[in-house]
């Protein structure tokens, strides 16, 4: 007899995904996975990024391998910080997004921002009961990742390009290119230019945010 493992993996993790967005929904809570490759610039958009919701209630699953650092940074920007170590798990899964969820008070919690494991590949194939997916690129990793990545930026509701401060000290890249893969792969998705370290772009990107929770 033929067992299709990897298909009834994703079956358990839809249902569990399915219950999670449930939940949320109902706390009145837009929860929003960040996904990236290492380095692009995630927490650091958080940091930025949840103050400026204020008053607005903002809470925060920081998934990772190994070590607590991004939440002990997110720790200043709201006190609402899980962290979730996967171990050797290259992506968080829904089962792993409850568990987070029961160690926060979500009363009053208007946005959820799960940061996922940094990975341009493993995380897009599994739901975790978020209602938007937005997908990090920095300038600093090249004008290449989105056609080598196709499948994390398909399933992007947002795109932001990051890090672009620093666009006039690299040589050779394209930022066009950059706009003609997305163009090809997801033609739906905003794409924002951010600078988090300098607050370059952040009002589109709030803008769209709160839109979000709007709908």
């Amino acid at each position: 007899m033929k067992i299709n493992v990897v298909e009834s993996v994703l079956k358990a993790n839809d249902a569990v995904a399915a219950e999670n967005r449930r939940r949320l929904s109902a706390a009145g809570v837009l929860a929003v996975n960040v996904m990236s490759a290492p380095g692009s610039g995630k927490t650091l958009l958080l940091e930025r990024t949840i103050p400026r919701l204020a008053p607005e209630r903002c809470a925060v699953l920081v998934g990772d391998l190994q070590t607590t650092r991004d939440a002990e940074r997110l720790g200043s920007a709201t006190p609402l910080v899980t962290q979730i170590n996967t171990g050797t798990g290259c992506h968080l899964t829904a089962p792993q997004v409850t568990a987070g969820l029961d160690s926060l008070a979500l009363d009053g919690v208007r946005y959820l921002f799960i940061e996922n494991v940094g990975n341009m590949v493993c995380p897009a194939g599994f739901d975790l009961g978020e209602h938007r997916r937005v997908v990090l690129v920095s300038v600093t990793e090249g004008d290449d990742k989105v056609a080598k990545y196709p499948t994390l930026f398909q399933v992007a509701d947002a795109i932001l390009l990051t890090k672009v401060d620093l666009l006039g000290v690299l040589d050779g890249y394209r930022r066009e290119r950059v706009y003609e893969d997305i163009s090809r792969i997801n033609s739906r998705a905003p794409v924002f230019e951010v600078a988090a370290r300098t607050g370059q772009g952040l009002d589109p990107w709030l803008a769209w945010l709160q839109a979000q929770r709007s709908a």
